[in-house]
């Protein structure tokens, strides 16, 4: 079983996990967080006796800030990077995606993620579907998974599946599932197969990013792809009506937030499903896919 390692995003518990995995060669990581929680996270390795420098092995789910903005940190300590192959170049030369955080986050940058730089070649390893990577007595196998994502890998270790976005988001000790939605890569069709492809994995549990380990995986599986096509079609007539994004968000957050409580979801988790997958990011994103299939490119 993974030690969940809680990075306490903003302050808030069971936001951002990182999964710490024991193998024979010594500590492996899946996800690294953003850089601005990285003193967190290695005051959390330090409690199960582990110095960064220790690390020799991160899994990346995908390239996005909140699951690996402090690979580099861990690059620059020795660590081999594993991730999607589509994900290296991000990573071996971050600027584009560095500024194109800042210009959406503007001041708060780097409060929320900190910054990025570059992981030298040698420390990448692009990893195909289906690959598995031997750690010691540690076997981890890629599923490429997009759909959030074009560079998402789940990676499954036995009977468990370190789902990062691919598998939505639940905050631990609730039930209700969201889709993140953020642009530019959703695709809705991709993550159907998606879907399904951890569907018939047989998996016995699911490990969220955002956040915790889920039992009833079909149930779950099945609550995301719901909602995923829920979103979207809700979005869909304000696309059509050529609205502007700011003034869908207010009726989008209004939406998910009707949806929360009507689940019994507290204020407290509220917040956490709010810092995990801003509504207004969902916006941005099914917006694009709306465009991108009207011109024929979904």
């Amino acid at each position: 079983m993974p030690e969940i390692l809680d990075l306490q995003f903003q302050d808030n518990s069971d936001t951002i996990a990182v999964f710490l995995l024991k193998s024979s060669e010594g500590p492996v990581l899946i996800e690294t967080g953003p850089h601005s929680t990285y003193e967190v996270l290695c005051r959390e390795l330090h409690r199960f006796g582990y110095a960064p420098g220790d690390v020799r092995h991160v899994f990346l789910t995908h390239i996005h800030l909140d699951h690996a903005g402090a690979a580099w940190l861990f690059a620059r300590h020795g660590a081999n990077i594993y991730l999607h192959p589509q994900g290296r170049p991000h990573l071996e030369q971050p600027e584009k995606l560095l500024e194109s955080a800042r210009r959406i986050y503007k001041e708060n940058m780097d409060p929320l993620w900190g910054t990025l730089q570059p992981v030298p070649a040698e420390r990448l390893r692009a990893t195909g579907h289906l690959e598995e990577v031997r750690i010691g007595d540690l076997v981890l196998r890629a599923l490429h998974t997009p759909g959030h994502a074009v560079h998402h890998i789940a990676w499954q270790v036995g009977r468990s599946l370190f789902t990062g976005d691919a598998a939505g988001i639940c905050i631990r000790g609730n039930s209700l599932v969201q889709p993140p939605c953020p642009p530019p890569d959703i695709d809705l069709a991709a993550w159907q197969h998606s879907i399904a492809l951890m569907r018939q994995g047989g998996f016995e549990r699911l490990y969220l990013t955002h956040f915790g380990e889920i039992s009833a995986v079909d149930d779950h599986l099945d609550q995301l792809e719901r909602r995923l096509l829920a979103w979207a079609h809700w979005i869909k007539p304000f696309y059509d009506r050529g609205e502007d994004a700011e003034v869908v968000v207010p009726q989008f957050q209004a939406y998910v937030k009707n949806e929360l409580a009507t689940a019994g979801i507290s204020e407290a988790d509220m917040v956490r499903y709010e810092y995990a997958n801003p509504a207004w990011m969902s916006v941005a994103g099914l917006m694009r896919y709306w465009k991108k299939s009207s011109a024929g490119m979904g």
